[in-house]
Order: C-alpha cells, then structure tokens, then sequence
C-alpha cells in the first residue's frame, strides 16, 4: 500500500492519488457510502465510461451538468467529467468542495484556445459580444460575455438582435453549423475537439450502405461534410432524446462513445453503432474523458483530493457569463 502522504505529493505530477486499493472491495457500495457520510453529489458527464455513469447521482451534458452544480445542497461536488467541467463547478459553487478524480482529464478543446492568445484575437473586432462554448478554461470563459454549450447556443444566439456582432469560440465546427442555423455570420476562433474531428466520412457512408435503415446522429462539433449525411444533428442530451423517440431501430451514433451506454439503458432492444474515425479503430474514444476510473473517483472521494482551487478574481469575472447562460436558458425552459 502506497503512503497516502506521498500519493498527495504526487498529485501535481501524476494527477491522481496513486494508491492500492483492496482488490475485495465493493466499489458501487463504498462509494454510495461515502456520498452518505460526506453529503457528497456525483456528477458524471456522459462520456465517461459506464461504471462510473451507473454510481451518478446525476448524469447529463453540460449544460444539465452545470444546472446540476448551480442547485445542488451538497457539500462536496465530486465531478467525474474533464477540467473545465470542474472548474464550471467551482465557479458556480465558490465554497464549496470540488473534487476530480484525474487532474489530467483535460481537453482538446479547452486547449486549443490559449486566454492570452484569444485575447488579442478579441481586441482585433470592437464591438463583437464573445459567446464562447462552455468547452473552455475559467480564464476563456473570464473573457466571454455568455457562455453556452451546444444544447442552447441557437437559443442563446438568437436572444441577441440580429445586428449584434458576435464573436464565437473555441469549437469552429460548431460555431459554422450555428450560423448556418441561424443565418448569423459570427467570426469564429479556430478551435476544435479531436473526437469529433476526426470521424471518417468514408467509413460512415459504407456503414449506412450495410445498415440502409439505421438513422445517422452527430454531434455538431463533428465537421460540416460529416454533419451532412446526418438524419439528426443535436446535442449529446439531444441525441439521446432522438434515439429514444425515434422510430427507427437502428442507429449509427457519431459522438464519443460513451452516451452508447445511456442510449441502451434507455432503448435496450434498440442497435446502437458507433462510427469510426479516420485511423485503425473501431470506434471513438476521448482519451481525456476516460482517464477517470472508477478506482480514482472512490480514492478522490474517501480521501477528498484532487480537489479544484481557483483565484477569487478569476472566479468572480468568469461567473458572470455562466449566469446568463443559465438565465437565458431558464428563460427558454431549456
């Protein structure tokens, strides 16, 4: 057994408590227990893998995740999702306690829109209002006016008149579906997920040959030639509340495979495939999300590390877009 002071140490170097755990222990139980004895929520995103979504208090995409952190009474959030998922958290509950299982768990995304390098990119258009997609570090979202994630972004767009310039980041491929959804012409960062950019076209197109009657869902981070043979484009809630509704029986899902597990729990007699990307894989994983195990979030929890700390400024001036993302979609009954 590790010393738990020297897997403390280590945290910043290895981002997790690297300690044996008893191979006999029930892991659904004794993480049910400390929830119990901590007054702790799990809150798990749906890429994660399916262990982890079967011991969540609540699961859901971030929008459903934030409003989640935004009303919960518990005292510690334990959040088995990426960084900037924790973070969110953080800034909506400034004192209370926030946990992630892996520190590492980070994102593409988030890292392809430096703060200081964005910062200079907004200073070149005047009078533009920054909507930035909530896949985003606390520093990005410090320099937004709103905040959004893909299940109200249209919404939100739309709440602002038709001549207000905007400014969308960091995820181009979604920032082009919403202005061709909303016939806006927003200046758009260059950012983008590597899950979602790297889907094969070719591959998706022969399994729609092989499964003539299975509807193409995507998520609109994917790119604009992948989203055009989609049958529904929505997010990943949207997706799931598609498979459910729909007709069809069969399914090939274009998102991080994780929602596959949500979507069979929901429509367990229902065929769900996953599509391929662009290399020698079966399917798509986001390496990021899948650092989490269901081992790290019971060693976070009982030991209450890796815990999420911020600058009070930061999480004061990053707060604000967050709240008129979670008013205006409250407005709408999102």
């Amino acid at each position: 057994m590790r010393d738990i002071n020297t897997a403390k140490a280590n945290i910043d170097a290895i981002g997790f408590l690297e300690i044996d755990i008893d191979i006999n222990i029930d892991l659904f139980a004794a993480i049910e227990k400390l929830k119990k004895e901590k007054n702790a929520i799990v809150l798990v995103h749906y890429y994660q893998e399916p262990d982890i979504q079967d011991v969540a208090d609540f699961i859901g995409d971030s929008l459903g995740l934030a409003q989640q952190a935004e009303k919960t009474s518990a005292d510690i959030i334990v959040f088995a999702g990426v960084h900037f998922m924790a973070e969110t958290a953080k800034i909506l509950n400034p004192f209370k306690k926030v946990l992630l299982p892996d520190l590492k768990a980070g994102c593409s995304l988030s890292d392809s829109a430096p703060p200081e390098l964005f910062k200079l990119f907004k200073d070149k258009y005047p009078g533009h209002i920054v909507i930035t997609y909530v896949n985003c570090s606390a520093g990005m979202k410090a320099l937004s006016d709103i905040i959004c994630t893909s299940s109200n972004a249209e919404k939100i767009i739309e709440s602002l008149p038709r001549d207000q310039k905007i400014i969308f980041a960091p995820d181009k491929n979604l920032g082009a579906y919403l202005n061709k959804k909303t016939g806006r012409t927003m200046v758009l960062w260059n950012g983008a997920c590597m899950v979602h950019e790297i889907f094969s076209l070719e591959k998706i197109i022969k399994l729609k040959i092989r499964h003539p009657k299975a509807k193409v869902i995507a998520h609109p981070e994917c790119e604009e030639a992948v989203l055009g043979v989609a049958d529904y484009v929505g997010s990943t809630t949207g997706l799931l509340k598609y498979s459910v509704e729909s007709d069809a029986t069969e399914f090939i899902v274009v998102t991080e495979t994780g929602i596959l597990h949500q979507m069979q729990k929901s429509s367990p007699y229902k065929t769900f495939i996953p599509a391929p990307p662009n290399n020698s894989c079966a399917c798509n994983d986001c390496p990021h999300m899948k650092l989490n195990t269901l081992e790290k979030l019971y060693l976070c929890m009982e030991y209450e590390t890796p815990e999420i700390t911020m600058d009070e400024n930061l999480i004061i001036a990053a707060k604000k877009p967050i709240e008129r993302m979670l008013a205006i979609s409250k407005q709408y009954g999102l």
